[in-house]
């Protein structure tokens, strides 16, 4: 058993996928013990990584599976303690895991995430309180309006300089509990695209608890595709639908 597993899924963003593999190899101890798994759902020139690094294997799909089966493809494979859920767009600039897995010592935590910031080491939104469908509305089409309301949801009243207990934060670098992650089933295959990082930390915390980690940041590239692609936007609300449909029409 390795200390830690990582699944990067790629699709389309292969030099976005080396960048991180190159960062998480570079700042992660000797001594730790890791295996990184590249899904690649796109069909890119990524095998090169498995040769460049020993502890990396690289799994081609041969079609599109989507964020949460892509990174469900390796479940039955880990061997793990702990199991990294890692976006292609995401750098390391030092020892993150190491710092992740002591936070992580605390048996009472399942599943953790680290303090995200953009490449000008500002703090991003991505920490939230339960979803309501009046603030997933606000967030899909009034992203100017109810700045208070918005201030609220993404718990910019925390104190971001402490560990707390998170409802919900995106899915883009978290640290889960392996024995946890494959008890639960792994991502809810329904949700091809959004909302399955939503639908996952709502069933950790049915079970276990979810926390930030302020010690820990990684460096996010958000993209925020789905506000920029109609193909995106309409996944998003399809798949919001669904998390509602699942989770119950809490509507504020």
């Amino acid at each position: 058993m390795v200390d830690l597993s990582v699944t990067i899924v790629s699709y389309h963003n292969e030099e976005d996928v080396k960048a991180a593999v190159d960062s998480i190899e570079a700042f992660t101890p000797d001594t730790m013990t890791k295996q990184i798994y590249i899904v690649d759902n796109a069909g890119e020139k990524l095998a090169g990584l498995e040769t460049q690094y020993g502890d990396v294997t690289y799994l081609p799909t041969g079609k599109n599976l989507g964020f949460g089966a892509g990174h469900n493809y390796v479940k039955d494979r880990l061997d793990s303690k702990f199991h990294a859920i890692v976006n292609p767009d995401i750098i390391l600039k030092t020892d993150v895991f190491s710092k992740l897995l002591a936070f992580m010592q605390d048996e009472s935590i399942g599943m953790c995430v680290p303090r995200l910031v953009n490449e000008e080491g500002e703090l991003l939104a991505v920490y939230r309180r339960e979803l309501t469908v009046w603030d997933m509305f606000i967030r899909m089409f009034i992203k100017g309006g109810f700045k208070k309301r918005q201030a609220y949801h993404t718990m910019q009243d925390a104190d971001f300089s402490k560990p707390f207990d998170v409802p919900f934060a995106q899915g883009s670098f978290l640290v889960v509990r392996t024995e946890l992650f494959k008890r639960l089933g792994g991502f809810d295959e329904r949700f091809f695209l959004y909302m399955e990082d939503a639908d996952l930390c709502k069933r950790v915390n049915e079970v276990s608890r979810f926390c930030y980690c302020p010690d820990a940041s990684v460096i996010h590239k958000w993209e925020k595709g789905s506000h920029k692609s109609g193909k995106l936007f309409k996944l998003h609300l399809q798949s919001m639908f669904l998390y509602f449909c699942k989770w119950g029409w809490k509507i504020v």
